[in-house]
């Protein structure tokens, strides 16, 4: 089984990878300090995909881009990578709004991802 295509709400086991990313402080162009994660996400139950940039294959929460030099690099994250769980929270079975405010809350993020590249895990 892989983390793609999965109906949320059904159990998933798959290979995943533990990224613990550190946001950063900086100002910006106009002198005010703001907190750097560097990436975005697309995606979430309440979506529609078919009005999405990129197709995949569930309404699961998606990287759809991560800035060079960012946090987001220096973690380890990639475009395409599908979240499912940040800070111990199941991003599986979430809208986008709620993913979005759940990423802000906190200064590190443990996330865990899945990555299209990784084998699925096998039954032997």
């Amino acid at each position: 089984m892989t983390a793609y295509g999965h109906l949320p709400g059904e159990a998933i086991e798959c290979l995943s990878i533990p990224v613990e990313l550190h946001k950063q402080q900086i100002i910006d162009e106009f002198g005010q300090m703001v907190i750097r994660v560097g990436f975005r996400i697309g995606g979430g139950i309440d979506q529609d995909p078919t009005k999405a940039p990129y197709k995949y294959p569930d309404a699961g929460i998606y990287i759809t881009n991560v800035e060079p030099d960012s946090p987001a690099s220096e973690a380890g994250l990639r475009k395409h990578d599908k979240i499912l769980q940040v800070n111990g929270n199941d991003f599986t079975m979430m809208t986008h709004d709620r993913a979005v405010k759940f990423i802000k809350q906190s200064n590190v993020l443990h996330i865990l991802i899945a990555r299209a590249d990784l084998p699925p895990v096998s039954s032997h």
